[in-house]
């Protein structure tokens, strides 16, 4: 496709002479639907923030005319993903494509993916994935109508706001213990790597310093030591640290309601309003991964968890203002029980799936109609 400006040059990203332009290019690029409330990145001056946590990683710029117009990256990692004769597979996730407006729909989008693609085939790569809003129909459309993707998992994307006024409340009745590292990994792997894109490196991810911690919580009166007869553990991975948040296109009428409930909240607290956070300011969050447990008392117990995360965070800065939960779509007993604000999050978010060797195209059928595992496992350094 011509240009009109000069030939399209995509290359790998260098920070001393793409840092500034890369940043400049996220602060125009919108994250979600045009013609909904979207999200604006502010990486912290580090483009490549989102990625370089990734035991693999890749960022290539697009140029035209000597003007940064495009960029996009690609982690590769080890799972677990079911496809006969073995359970293990190398997998390339794709995030962070940003075309500058004035440059849409010339191509470069699709141009870009397929550089990156072509990385994924020289690292051997099987598969390569995505995720998008559900009603996002133009990346829809170029991932699963021009570039060959199939849907393959909706999980639920849960978001719990931060009350910085008032704490959660949690049950005398349970006890709740930070778990070692070494324990958190062993748990892990015992009772979660048959689950969809469990990784490999898990240890990695618990003792990386985004990591927070994992914490358990099981009955008063029982021991840890001993398994319960009712549990439930998860981890937390501050990604405020790498990167912040803004909101943009949103109306003025939820601007003024935003203001007005906090004024409420910290003047009237014996109303018991539910606040609504500032998102129009640059926000973090928590996002809370690896959530599982067992027994009658489960959803309880994940619900105790999830209260002590909100009072964790809202002992912090003030600029954490929500706390994000992403498990399987069909992983309901966890969404009964996990805090969240039900006009905040997402019910049925998007990945999909693109085999890159010929061997597999086959498989990706299966994969994609195979019943789902109750669990998905969603590393942090991909969010």
């Amino acid at each position: 496709m011509g240009y009109g400006s000069g030939e399209l040059i995509i290359r790998s990203y260098n920070a001393q002479n793409d840092r500034v332009r890369v940043e400049g290019l996220e602060s125009i690029c919108e994250v979600g639907p045009a013609d909904k409330p979207f999200l604006f990145t502010d990486t912290l001056g580090d483009p490549i923030c989102r990625i370089k946590n990734s035991p693999i990683y890749n960022m290539l710029v697009a140029e035209l005319g000597g003007q940064l117009v495009g960029v996009i990256q690609g982690t590769i990692k080890l799972v677990t993903l079911h496809k006969p004769p073995k359970n293990v597979a190398k997998v390339g996730y794709i995030l962070g494509l940003r075309v500058a407006p004035a440059y849409r729909r010339h191509g470069i989008g699709s141009r870009l993916v397929t550089k990156l693609e072509e990385w994924f085939v020289a690292c051997d790569v099987d598969y390569t994935y995505m995720a998008t809003e559900k009603d996002n129909e133009a990346s829809y459309k170029l991932f699963v109508n021009k570039l060959g993707y199939v849907k393959f998992r909706t999980p639920a994307i849960l978001v719990n706001p931060v009350n910085h006024h008032r704490s959660s409340q949690i049950s005398s009745n349970f006890k709740l213990t930070k778990l070692k590292i070494e324990e958190a990994e062993s748990l892990y792997r015992i009772y979660l790597s048959s689950t969809e894109f469990f990784p490999i490196d898990i240890g990695n991810i618990l003792r990386n310093k985004l990591s927070l911690g994992t914490w358990a919580s099981y009955p008063k009166g029982e021991t840890w030591g001993k398994v319960p007869t009712s549990w439930a553990m998860l981890s937390v991975w501050n990604s405020g640290e790498l990167f912040k948040l803004r909101l943009g296109n949103a109306p003025i009428s939820c601007f003024m309601y935003t203001k007005s409930s906090q004024l409420i909240q910290k003047f009237l607290p014996c109303f018991k309003l539910p606040s609504i956070p500032d998102f129009f300011n640059p926000f973090g969050f928590y996002f809370i991964y690896g959530v599982y447990g067992e027994g009658p008392l489960y959803g309880k117990l994940v619900k105790s968890l999830c209260n002590f995360v909100h009072n964790m965070a809202s002992s912090k800065p003030k600029d954490c203002k929500v706390i994000v939960t992403e498990i399987g779509g069909n992983d309901t007993r966890s969404k009964l029980h996990i805090p969240h604000r039900k006009s905040m999050s997402c019910s049925e978010d998007l990945w999909c799936i693109k085999s890159l060797k010929n061997e597999d195209r086959k498989s990706v059928h299966k994969l994609t109609t195979m019943p789902p595992t109750r669990a998905l496992f969603v590393d942090p350094r991909e969010v």
